[in-house]
C-alpha cells in the first residue's frame, strides 16, 4: 500500500519496535509484525496484531510495570 504519511513510499511485510505510553508508564514492545514503509519508515499495524499488542500491554500494566521492555507475543493466553 501507498504510505499516508510521507505518500512516496511502498509498505512491506516487516517487524518494528512499538512503544506505548499510560500515565507514567511506558511499555516498549519488540519484533511487532507491521507494514513499514520503505521511504520514511512509518508502520502500520493489522487489526488483529493492535489487539493483541493491546491485550499484551493491559497484562504489564495489571503486573504494575513502569517500564517494560519485551517482545511482542502471537498469544497472550
Amino acid at each position: 500500500m501507498k504510505c499516508t504519511i510521507c505518500k512516496n513510499g511502498e509498505t512491506h511485510n516487516g517487524v518494528t519496535v512499538v512503544s506505548l505510553q499510560r500515565g507514567a508508564s511506558t511499555l516498549v514492545f519488540k519484533d511487532v509484525p507491521a507494514q513499514i514503509c520503505e521511504n520514511c519508515g512509518e508502520y502500520y499495524l493489522s487489526e488483529e496484531v493492535a489487539t493483541r499488542l493491546y491485550k499484551q500491554a493491559e497484562q504489564s500494566l495489571k503486573r504494575g510495570a513502569e517500564f517494560e521492555i519485551g517482545r511482542y507475543a502471537l498469544s497472550t493466553t
